[in-house]
């Protein structure tokens, strides 16, 4: 004989009753089969809300009557639209009955456990019979028994104790001449034993079905619900969850304390005894492979067997050094909260005694407070304790897994993982067991624990990176077409799934939690919602995903303001922008420290050198005790550019357009003509040696003409390099004569910086520096002689995305 139990979502729909009848049927080619049903999907709500709209004198519960009433009516007609008559007829007189107990509710305004008991069996009877003799008038053997007069319970209604010894007798007994080969029974309902209806409390058609399958011996019980069985998380929070295969009792019964919705622990009870295995099965995949609850223990290499949460979790701390040493605060504290009816979810105390904090549901927070208060009066009115601190808004996640024993650094890899997503563990909780791991954080962080916690135990090694680029212009453009190049790549042979969240321009913005599909980017992009750099932050910060790093590829002052603000939501910044590692001390020194103190990496190496190595090499060199005494660099592949195609056959304004129009220069070329780029690198570099500077302390020679360093616009700027030729060719000659080449050189020594132009004799490394080339040297203590040197291309949108990108994937490596 087979027990199975389909829940509302089985049959909240004739098509899903469909599903139902097929299973029944096939199920019935081979054996008898026992069917617990719960009430039509939704209907139990609906006939609380209608009891309750009903005592409050609130004549909306005719309309909610209504909807009850039609939900049946509609299943019944599109199960048996020719043969249904005597099932609505049935169907009429119950809802009939109905429609009595909520006017008898409404007359006197009062709803007793006892009626709301009688209210809610509703749900189940009415589902029960229309399956049963649904089955009948498809020619199936079938027959429909009332739970009610198998099942026996004492009287503490809404929540009632079963007698066993009776129901296992009446079950026994009733199944052992039934002539059906299918028995559809209403889960949820019972009968106390001086008559009374009385309903088995939450899980209740759960804990019918294993009472059924406990009476009767049988091999397993199948649980049938909407889901493919027990996941490794909340498949609607974790796309990558997984069903799993076989999990112990304790394990189950741990994970649906937490949230876990397939099963309600206390049902479980009646089968554990007996150690009869449960099936959790879905009604619309019945081939899936389910998942098994056995009392074996699986021994695997996975230590961690789910995760699960609880939301709307208040958390309850007493607290007071007058607790300290004092015998009884815990006994009063529980006691308290029983005579309230306050079930406790999580309780930890430290073990200095000073305080206590317990996890209740954040409907019970208030009465909560308002009684224990009460009752620590007197040493609250004495200052021994302090009034209960209540916390909302937060949620419980654990890690469950009978073999979590057996591994070490469990708790360890979980608190690290969430820190590094800035998820901040209010609370912790740990048996001795060690079969599960709770800890308490804000609600609003759960997406993004579920996510971070199943990548770092389930997944393969995969780190997941979410990135928010602003500025898709040139670089920013070679920057995604990168990323989505070697997306596959990253993904197979460096364990990065690396996606594009949130994409920005001037003009419009769009965002993707699930990532920007890179095919068509440019379209989407240009049918986004208005952007803003405001806009932007929000819309990343309120997408909340772990590993999240906004990617700033402008020359914008503004978006470089903006750092501070997401790398206090742990959100790591990649810059070329080098507005604000180049700004005053205090604001590059406070960026460095919020990088540390909110685990959001801070990386900006495009800020020189565009995609070389430099600041990477220099990070390095004094990670490892060496320090730098001088440095010497050409460090604008722009200015490089200029003056390795300028001559006296060209024009300097001819070679200044074409470093612009090839995205050499900035859009503005004063910021690169004016060594006021350069300046800010070599200050870079300074600071990343250890040096505290400032621009200002940055001596800085300029070659542009006087009229083309004040120039007002742009536009002016251009008419002053055709209007002041003769000073640049002067310049080329003065090299030109002395064997030389101009370079614009940036110095660091002994604490000082300067930036200028130079004529750099032959034979010196600077000399033949081609094209837009940079070169950096290094003299430290270990190189003192012989310089370490970096030299390769400084400048184009290819190689400074690929330093962006570069940056990108240093950071899903660490």
């Amino acid at each position: 004989m087979k027990v199975l139990k389909f829940g509302g979502t089985s049959v909240g729909s004739s098509k899903n009753i469909n599903s139902v009848i097929s299973i029944l049927e096939n199920y019935s080619k081979n054996e008898s089969v026992v069917c617990v049903v719960s009430a039509v999907g939704g209907i139990t709500d609906k006939l609380l809300l209608a009891g309750k709209q009903a005592q409050d004198k609130d004549a909306a519960y005719n309309d909610t009557f209504n909807f009850i009433c039609d939900k049946h009516l509609e299943i019944i007609n599109e199960l048996t639209p020719l043969k249904g008559q005597s099932i609505i007829a049935f169907v009429n007189q119950r809802l009939n009955e109905l429609k009595n107990l909520l006017d008898g509710i409404f007359l006197i305004n009062e709803l007793s456990p006892k009626t709301s008991d009688k209210l809610v069996s509703f749900g189940e009877i009415l589902s029960s019979y229309i399956i049963g003799e649904t089955l009948v008038k498809r020619g199936l053997s079938a027959s429909c028994k009332n739970s009610q007069e198998l099942i026996v319970t004492n009287s503490n209604f809404t929540k009632a104790e079963v007698d066993y010894e009776v129901t296992n007798k009446n079950i026994s007994d009733y199944f052992y001449s039934a002539s059906s080969k299918i028995t559809i029974l209403p889960g949820f309902v019972a009968k106390s034993i001086t008559g009374e209806q009385t309903t088995l409390g939450r899980g209740g058609s759960d804990f019918t079905a294993a009472i059924v399958a406990s009476a009767l011996k049988v091999d397993s019980l199948e649980i049938w619900t909407d889901v493919s069985g027990m996941y490794t998380t909340n498949p609607k929070l974790v796309k990558h969850a997984y069903p799993i295969d076989k999990i112990s009792y304790q394990e189950a019964m741990e994970l649906s304390h937490f949230g876990a919705k397939v099963l309600y622990p206390p049902t479980v009870q009646p089968v554990l005894d007996l150690n009869i295995p449960i099936h959790i099965k879905n009604t619309l995949d019945p081939e899936a492979a389910g998942t098994i609850i056995s009392n074996e223990i699986v021994n695997t290499s996975q230590p961690v067997k789910g995760i699960s949460n609880i939301s709307k979790i208040s958390l309850l701390t007493l607290q007071g050094s007058g607790m300290i040493g004092i015998p009884g605060f815990s006994k009063r504290l529980f006691e308290t909260l029983s005579q309230e009816k306050i079930n406790v979810i999580l309780i930890t105390q430290a073990s200095s005694e000073h305080s206590i904090c317990l996890g209740i549901n954040e409907a019970d927070a208030v009465k909560a407070k308002v009684a224990i208060d009460d009752a620590f009066s007197n040493e609250i009115a004495l200052h021994k304790i302090d009034p209960i601190i209540v916390e909302n808004e937060l949620s419980i996640v654990a890690l469950v897994g009978d073999n979590m024993k057996n591994h070490q650094g469990i708790s360890g890899k979980m608190f690290s993982a969430l820190g590094k997503n800035n998820i901040n563990i209010r609370a912790i909780a740990q048996g001795a067991s060690e079969k599960n791991i709770s800890v308490v954080i804000a609600e609003k962080h759960v997406k993004k624990a579920l996510n971070t916690l199943h990548e770092q135990f389930f997944e393969a090694k995969t780190k997941q990176l979410n990135v928010f680029i602003t500025g898709v212009g040139n670089v920013g453009e070679k920057l995604v077409e990168q990323i989505k190049q070697q997306h596959n790549y990253l993904k197979k042979n460096l364990k990065i799934n690396l996606r594009v969240a949130g994409l920005s321009n001037s003009r419009k913005m769009i965002f993707n939690e699930s990532g920007i599909d890179l095919s068509n980017w440019k379209e989407q992009l240009a049918n986004g919602e208005k952007a803003s750099l405001q806009g932007f932050f929000e819309g990343t910060k309120a997408l909340n995903l772990r590993n999240s790093i906004f990617v700033d590829v402008t020359a914008n002052y503004d978006v470089a303001k903006l750092y501070e603000k997401y790398l206090r939501e742990s959100i790591g910044v990649v810059a070329c922008n080098k507005i604000a590692c180049a700004s005053d001390f205090e604001n590059y020194k406070l960026l460095k420290t919020l990088s540390l103190k909110y685990n959001a990496p801070y990386l900006f190496e495009t800020n020189v050198g565009a995609g070389l190595p430099i600041i990477d090499t220099l990070n390095n060199l004094i990670a490892s005790g060496d320090q730098v005494t001088s440095i010497h660099a050409v460090l604008s592949g722009s200015l490089n550019f200029v003056f390795n195609n300028f001559n006296d056959k060209t024009k300097f304004y001819d070679v200044v357009k074409q470093a612009g129009d090839e995205g050499y220069t900035e859009p503005d070329p004063r910021i690169d003509l004016s060594g006021v780029d350069v300046a800010r690198k070599i200050l870079i570099l300074a600071r990343e040696s250890g040096v505290e500077m400032n621009l200002e302390d940055i001596k800085n020679d300029p070659f542009l003409s006087e009229a083309g360093f004040k120039s007002d616009t742009v536009d002016d700027f251009y008419e002053t390099l055709i209007a002041d030729e003769a000073h640049y060719q002067s310049l080329y000659a003065s090299a030109k004569a002395n064997n030389c080449q101009l370079k614009y050189v940036a110095q660091f020594n002994e604490g000082k910086a300067s930036v200028g132009l130079q004529e750099i004799p032959e034979g010196h490394p600077f000399y033949n520096l081609q094209g837009s080339d940079n070169i950096v040297m290094f003299y430290t203590k270990r190189y003192a002689n012989q310089p370490m040197i970096i030299k390769g291309a400084g400048a184009g949108a290819d190689v400074t995305a690929s330093g962006l990108f570069a940056d990108i994937i240093r950071i899903g490596n660490d």
